[in-house]
């Protein structure tokens, strides 16, 4: 193809280059043009520029000769030199369409031969195992139906190998290699080889005293290899996660009061063989501080510094903890906006006493910037709406701009478990004294499929079925279907959790259940189902208030054994029974707030008051009190623990379906039911256990590691239980002839050791008893096991 051109000039100069790249210019060419344009025009300057009358353009097939001579920009009349001539051949080959090109000035004619890239035909993926192709075709940038481009096709292969590398595999090769195909076509292949995952075997931490390396490896992200590592893949190098792990440690340190905690390095040394790594973190402990004087100041007039200074929790001698001094800031500003003092800010002024070792905190109350929220912008959820992120914020338009609440309710979105990652950011609005808050969000799955599989000693073998959602239509509702199997019981459940309720912090919850047991441990079989809807909310940080309403339904039916006695024959004649009540539970939960992070305590009071119609009248008392604290430089935990109820019938009598009968998850050593009143009659072979109306369990538990690998999760335990199940009405005991037994309190001891093992299967305990002070006809049980699985 031939384009005119206005000009002349008989310079000829030549550029070919090779694969589509060539530095510089041919001497011998650019010799011969410049002597050329010397005896063809009068002067030096002249011999410079030149022009053609026209362009021929040859080789191409797909791509338009005007692409191509727009790329060239080259206009019509131009003078154009050299250089220029230059420059066009580097926009042609900028273009990333053609292989090799030659830019060849022939008389009155300037000829640009191209020869063009192939079309890519298919994309394809070989030699990959580790990685799916849908996954591996996402890091290609190279398409179908594009022009190659060997650049664009080695970064490809670069983002594959770095993909391999993120999983450990850092001898991972992959080489983009051609297939031709007629009309100029290839097909892309990516040929991979994957290598071997190469390991972390030895994580070491150097120059800590406080805290051991097993204790410290335990907070680390990163593991070493063990025995299951085919299938766990923390025990990977990844420079990301390492990282990460620097963060971890000075978040531990920073929240046990060693605020001089420094990482010097962190080295990864690469095994001779290329098949593991031993990383090794160099720390500087510093010395531990605690709280010294804490006190409250401001200079507002409108402040009164009293008031705030009784708020504050922090009493001088803890141990220092920034979390702490956040917890407390964020405290007195919410007393602030309760009063209708706007833009006060808390600002802590600490001071450092060495010889103390005590940080002095001074909460100044000072006028902060008066600036507003113009808008909060929420982009990045096409599931979730808008409305279940923006009530994660306190702050809404309009309200006074406080940094402090808006990383808050950052935190807050992050910890729903809806996202893979979010970011949100503060940036000026319209005004200087406005800010928008912008939210992007990036979402993940939040639903899940299980299938699984159980054993207990107390219900034999079972399967499971369950689905699942967390943020169920992007609402932000709770959804779960369930239906397990055992040996001895089948149950089936539905539950649904709206956790903002009406628009308020009010959890609104319903469940369904239904359960039939074919018991293991008695001649008779039980039926329940169970209607109830409740309503949870906060009462304060630590304090939270559920109320609810159920409706419940038992029957206990025969299994023709004969061998049952008077008590629960009685009780099977009353057929079906229905029980409606209104109940509360009262819950102080200190490992809500997490600010201690070796202690924590657990208060539960709950009651049902039964007589809303239903066939009875009753009021059912639980308690529940645990404390746990960690010792010995965090690496033994120790636990207490008290579980205790009374069930009381003002109409009518409980039932076994309504007593207590003790599982080997409340009362170690013993099977279910195993303890507590029982019908017995040696002659008839009747031994029924009845249940009580009363039962109360103390629990005493250590748990240390055992010395193997931290990353095996295998550690051991020793615990001793004290329990009893006692109590029956005066009208269940006048229905039989039989003897009664232990209806009164008799307290059993059992002293135990345990295996734990937190395996990827789920938790396993391995329980070893036997009971030190037990009645003659308990059934007591040496060894227990539970396990959850899902596969």
């Amino acid at each position: 193809m031939t384009y005119g051109l206005a000009g002349q000039g008989p310079l000829r100069v030549m550029r070919k280059f090779s694969n589509g790249f060539r530095k510089g210019v041919s001497l011998a060419a650019l010799s011969v043009a410049l002597s050329v344009g010397v005896t063809a025009l009068p002067d030096a300057a002249d011999a410079q520029t030149f022009s053609f009358g026209n362009v021929s353009i040859e080789g191409n097939e797909r791509i338009e000769p005007g692409t191509i001579l727009s790329y060239a920009g080259i206009a019509r009349g131009q003078a154009v030199s050299a250089a220029e001539l230059n420059d066009a051949y580097q926009r042609i080959v900028a273009s990333g369409l053609f292989e090799t090109v030659e830019i060849v000035p022939q008389g009155n004619t300037l000829v640009i031969r191209v020869v063009e890239y192939p079309t890519v035909n298919v994309i394809a993926f070989e030699g990959n195992g580790r990685i799916k192709d849908d996954d591996l075709a996402p890091l290609v940038r190279s398409q179908p139906r594009r022009v190659y481009n060997p650049r664009v096709a080695e970064e490809d292969a670069a983002a594959i190998a770095a993909a391999y590398t993120q999983q450990g595999r850092i001898a991972a090769r992959v080489t983009p290699k051609l297939i031709k195909r007629s009309e100029n076509r290839v097909d892309l292949v990516y040929e991979i080889f994957e290598g071997g995952v190469t390991e972390i075997e030895r994580i070491a931490i150097v120059g800590n005293e406080a805290y051991s390396d097993r204790r410290l490896r335990r907070v680390l992200g990163t593991k070493q290899a063990g025995l299951l590592r085919a299938i766990i893949r923390s025990d990977t190098f990844v420079q990301d996660r390492i990282a990460f792990d620097r963060q971890l440690l000075q978040d531990f340190y920073a929240s046990r009061g060693y605020v001089d905690f420094r990482i010097t390095g962190v080295n990864a040394e690469l095994s001779e063989e290329r098949d593991g790594y031993f990383v090794t973190f160099n720390v500087q402990e510093g010395q531990q501080f605690t709280f010294g004087a804490v006190t409250v100041d401001s200079d507002l007039p409108e402040v009164d510094v009293d008031v705030f200074a009784s708020a504050i929790k922090l009493k001088p001698g803890k141990v220092y903890s920034p979390s702490e001094v956040e917890y407390e800031i964020a405290r007195l500003e919410r007393l602030a906006i309760k009063q209708g003092l706007q833009f006060v800010r808390v600002d802590p002024q600490i001071s450092r006493n060495d010889r103390e070792l005590t940080l002095d905190v001074n909460f100044q109350l000072t006028r902060g910037e008066r600036i507003f929220v113009e808008r909060i912008d929420i982009e990045g959820n096409t599931t979730t709406l808008d409305r279940v992120v923006r009530r994660q914020f306190d702050t809404a338009e309009g309200d006074p701009f406080n940094p402090r609440a808006i990383r808050e309710a950052a935190e807050r979105i992050r910890a729903l478990g809806y996202f893979n990652s979010a970011d949100v950011n503060a940036r000026e609005g319209s005004t200087p004294q406005q800010v928008i808050v912008d939210v992007n969000v990036e979402e993940q799955p939040t639903g899940a499929i299980s299938f699984g599989g159980s054993y207990s000693t107390s219900n034999g073998f079972g399967a499971a079925i369950s689905f699942s959602e967390q943020n169920f239509l992007g609402r932000g509702q709770k959804l779960s279907l369930g239906i397990n199997t055992a040996s001895s019981a089948q149950s089936y459940s539905f539950n649904f959790v709206e956790p903002f309720f009406l628009g308020r912090d009010v959890a609104f919850g319903l469940g369904l259940s239904y359960s039939e047991t074919n018991n293991l441990y008695s001649r008779y079989d039980t039926a329940k189902g169970l209607f109830r809807p409740s309503v949870t909310f906060p009462v304060n940080d630590e304090t939270s208030l559920s109320l609810r309403y159920s409706l419940q339904y038992d029957e206990i039916t025969d299994t023709d054994s004969g061998d049952i006695g008077d008590i629960i024959s009685s009780e099977m004649d009353d057929g079906p029974r229905y029980e409606s009540s209104v109940g509360y539970t009262l819950s102080y939960d200190t490992r809500r707030t997490g600010l201690d992070p070796n202690a924590g305590v657990l208060l539960e009071f709950g009651q049902d008051i039964g007589g809303l119609g239903g066939d009875s009248n009753f009021i059912k008392t639980n308690v529940r009190a645990v404390a746990q604290t960690k010792v010995m430089n965090e690496e033994v935990t120790l636990r207490a623990s008290f579980q205790g109820g009374v069930i009381n019938y003002t109409s009518g009598d409980s039932r076994v379906t309504d007593r207590f009968l003790l599982s080997d998850s409340t009362m170690r050593g013993f099977e279910y039911g195993g303890i507590g009143p029982r019908e017995y009659d040696d002659g008839s072979d009747v031994d029924d256990s009845l249940g009580g109306d009363k039962f109360a369990v103390l629990s005493f538990e250590a748990e240390f590691p055992l010395g193997l690998p931290e990353e095996y999760g295998v550690s051991g335990g020793v615990f001793y239980d004290i329990g009893s199940v006692w109590g029956l009405s005066d009208s269940t005991l006048s229905s039989t002839s039989n003897d009664v037994l232990y209806t009164d309190f008799s307290a059993r001891h059992v002293m135990g050791v345990a295996v734990l093992w937190d395996s990827i299967l789920g938790p396993l305990r391995l329980n070893f008893s036997r009971a030190l002070q037990k009645e003659k006809y308990d059934n007591d049980q040496n060894f227990s096991l539970t396990i959850s699985a899902e596969f």
